[in-house]
């Protein structure tokens, strides 16, 4: 009878869904090598080949196709079993600076009930000054912000790559301020991107406030241009620094913040920077590298 090594079924679903033997091993917590192993002892095991690897990518093989939501069901009755006998449930209390949440939050969420069926997971959205009061308050166990938001070190989990960003029919009136799309005055972003702007002795007006949702829709119905990060601008908007002669905005980094540091936790914390970091890529900005 065929049986299946658990740490080697999860070590091929996370390669699967990472495309990637580093990104696993991350999850994993241990090395690409110990990956490569426990995926070699599974495909021995079944006698089929799961993951065809080149210098360039990871993919999954015919077999591999067919045999991933299987994987993935059998791991998550393997959970199931181990928290019905063991697990009590745990809370783990997550911040995300409102500018920060973006497209990996899914994703993230989808890897934590993964990894641990028993924890319930909280999430609080806020500006980053209140988030990290409350992380050392105690009231949440990690927070997720930019690195222009607080300067004490944590985990880097990506850039942010920030343009300026408007509607593709925008257009700026020779003689007139420019009109800005901005977050609240206490935001980092807002008070660099205008002092940039007085620097190169370019007028501008405030022409909306809002949250970066509002801010984005503000964008895509022309109403402005506005300093905004990559990842997060609408589908149509486009880049126009280097059309109006804006000054380049800098990137920065996104930061996991943690207060705990038990092994349960770590675990946890080990699968946010990998799904946040499933999503980074160098050219998030094409435009944008270029201009730099």
């Amino acid at each position: 009878m065929l049986t299946l090594d658990v740490d080697a079924v999860r070590a091929f679903v996370l390669v699967a869904e990472h495309r990637s033997f580093t990104r696993a091993a991350e999850a994993l917590g241990t090395t690409q090598g110990a990956v490569s192993v426990k995926l070699k002892r599974l495909e021995d095991r079944i006698g089929q080949r799961l993951i065809e690897r080149t210098p360039r990518q990871v993919r999954l093989s015919a077999q591999g196709e067919t045999f991933l939501a299987p994987a993935r069901d059998f791991l998550a009755a393997h959970e199931r079993a181990v928290a019905g006998l063991t697990a009590t449930r745990r809370r783990f209390r997550l911040g995300i600076a409102s500018h920060v949440m973006g497209p990996e939050v899914p994703t993230l969420l989808a890897r934590l009930r993964t990894v641990d069926p028993a924890l319930t997971v909280e999430v609080l959205l806020d500006n980053a000054w209140t988030l990290m009061e409350a992380l050392d308050g105690g009231t949440l166990d990690a927070v997720i912000i930019r690195s222009d938001d607080d300067r004490r070190e944590g985990e880097i989990l990506g850039p942010e790559h920030v343009g300026w960003f408007a509607a593709p029919d925008f257009v700026h009136r020779a003689g007139e301020p420019l009109p800005l799309a901005t977050l609240s005055p206490f935001c980092a972003m807002r008070d660099q991107a205008t002092r940039l702007l007085d620097r190169a002795g370019i007028a501008w007006t405030e022409a909306f406030v809002g949250g970066t949702t509002a801010n984005g829709a503000a964008i895509s119905a022309g109403l402005a241009v506005a300093a905004f990060p990559c990842r997060l601008a609408p589908e149509k908007a486009v880049e126009v620094g280097g059309r109006l002669g804006l000054p380049p905005l800098p990137s920065h980094d996104i930061v996991l913040h943690a207060s705990l540091s038990d092994a349960r936790t770590k675990a946890t914390l080990r699968t946010i920077a990998a799904a946040f970091r499933e999503h980074r890529t160098p050219a998030d900005c094409p435009v944008l590298l270029q201009r730099t």
